[in-house]
């Protein structure tokens, strides 16, 4: 392929901020490359030019997020098993989020609280048994910490995952004698395999809070996430009735009550703490059997969840919602309909939960990589909301299971992307950083300026005709490579909100 035909095919030009990033088919990452082959090969006397300031206008950073799951319980994703030394846990996240980056996601849902412990040092709660295999028991760092530094190196953001009221997801299972089953049994109810802190108690509602604005105060995280486990799923006959009910003698209604408050309280009280930290909830994936129509599903989350998650969108009582939506496109939970449905209910963003797990399953056998590569591509068109999705769950990532990560690498995500803004809580602008360039044979280097407020930083670059993103930094960066000598360069500051300075803009000379 010629260099004129390829770049014919190369990114459109963004007219806006939108909401959406560019169409799926024009993500090659093989534009990008041959462009900067090209531009390797220029003569010697353009590859030594250097850089001047420019009024050019480059098109906005591309905007999507782009998370993934990673589950501590039962050691789904990471550690990879309890009783791991420090050195090892140490070394399996930082090669997960060195995956991460790789692929070019941008945000990590790294669980802290699987079922009254705690993944950080806590003073509230024990240690989680699943990283030393004894509740109680320290494993000699801070998880938390950890991850948060070597995520935001990586410009990586860090949302930590807390499931609110399970105590236990096995009634069996050994606890420390500062676990809440032991300090207030009273507060406990026991339902199928699981050991539950009941909601409809004020302490358990206000331990599940304090625990959430604990860690909100004490680690620089970028968001809070919540799962969908209020009440535990139902026990449920094959005719539809219940085989047992949860034992707290209260109806549905009482219980969305409960949990309604919870929420609501949770999402100011973060937001009185730190404003910028986003608040996300991943509920299941259907409101309610029927809805939208023809949408089937043995649960209905609205009674027997207690979640009505539809309320806590239009209410404003979350920044982002991701519905699970695990089924295929097609069939009687469809994919398509069910996200349709969900982003026409409120205007905060949805960013749907894809089950990039069950490539190659037993769950769904026979589903294709493709079926997830076209999820995200539904994700980025499908109504009128700001793009993103999460992965469930990494550890399909880093199996790259069917070819899922690199097809996303090579296709999907070929370029780097920013987190979506929170128009809602910010409109300030940061100030603009100044930049300065150089080139040579081995690449150019940008440098710019510190900006008060920055927590990140995009780095753009135009080769012939047109620009890409080529990385997202974190703000103790000043400095970049860039492959080759491109005619032009953008660096823009990017706040704890999202929120983008306007660029600043360097060109050869």
């Amino acid at each position: 392929m010629s260099l004129v035909n390829f770049r014919s095919q190369a990114f459109p030009l963004p007219t806006s901020e939108s909401r959406r990033i560019l169409p799926p088919m024009l993500h090659h990452s093989w534009h990008l490359n041959l462009i900067v082959v090209a531009a390797c090969l220029l003569p010697s006397t353009a590859l030594c030019q250097k850089y001047a300031p420019s009024q050019e206008k480059p098109p906005v950073v591309t905007r999507e997020f782009r998370g993934a799951w990673v589950a501590s319980v039962f050691n789904i994703d990471w550690p990879s098993s309890r009783g791991l030394s420090k050195s090892a846990q140490q070394s399996e996240l930082r090669a997960m989020l060195d995956q991460m980056a790789k692929i070019k996601l941008n945000a990590i849902i790294f669980q802290v609280r699987p079922n009254g412990d705690a993944l950080y040092k806590s003073g509230i709660e024990p240690w989680s048994p699943w990283l030393t295999g004894t509740m109680g028991r320290s494993p000699g760092y801070d998880p938390l910490a950890f991850c948060i530094t070597e995520a935001h190196a990586r410009g990586i953001e860090v949302h930590a995952w807390f499931n609110p009221f399970r105590a236990l997801p096995n009634s069996s299972m050994q606890t420390s004698r500062d676990h809440v089953c032991r300090t207030h049994p009273s507060q406990i109810c026991d339902f199928k395999t699981y050991r539950w802190m009941n909601p409809a108690s004020s302490f358990t509602r206000q331990r599940a809070l304090s625990v959430i604005l604990d860690v909100t105060r004490r680690y620089d995280i970028d968001g809070i996430h919540i799962d969908d486990y209020f009440y535990p799923y139902p026990d449920l006959a094959k005719n539809g009735k219940h085989k047992q009910h949860f034992p707290d003698g209260k109806s549905p209604s009482q219980r969305r009550g409960y949990v309604d408050s919870f929420v609501q309280d949770m999402y100011y009280s973060v937001k009185k703490a730190k404003p910028w930290v986003r608040v996300g909830i991943s509920p299941f994936g259907i409101w309610r059997p029927g809805v939208p129509s023809g949408t089937t599903a043995g649960v209905d989350a609205y009674e027997h969840l207690a979640a009505d998650s539809r309320k806590w969108l239009q209410k404003g009582w979350c920044d982002y919602l991701s519905p699970q939506l695990y089924w295929r496109i097609q069939g009687p939970q469809s994919y398509t309909r069910l996200l349709s449905w969900w982003r026409d209910q409120g205007s905060r963003p949805v960013w749907p939960g894809i089950a990039t797990a069950r490539i190659k399953s037993t769950e769904d056998p026979g589903r294709p990589a493709s079926e997830i590569i076209n999820q995200v591509n539904l994700s980025r068109t499908t109504g009128n909301n700001y793009a993103g999705h999460v992965h469930w769950s990494m550890k399909s990532l880093r199996q790259n299971r069917g070819g899922i990560s690199t097809l996303l690498e090579k296709n999907t995500y070929s370029s780097a992307a920013l987190v979506p803004p929170m128009p809602w809580l910010s409109k300030a602008q940061p100030l603009s950083p100044s930049l300065k360039a150089s080139g040579s044979r081995k690449g150019t280097q940008a440098k710019w300026s510190s900006v008060r407020g920055a927590s990140k930083y995009a780095v753009q670059a135009r080769y012939g005709k047109y620009w890409f993103t080529v990385k997202v930094l974190p703000a103790s960066s000043r400095s970049m490579t860039i492959t080759g000598n491109p005619e032009a360069i953008a660096v823009s500051a990017v706040d704890r909100y999202g929120s983008t300075s306007a660029p600043t803009v360097v060109a050869r000379q």
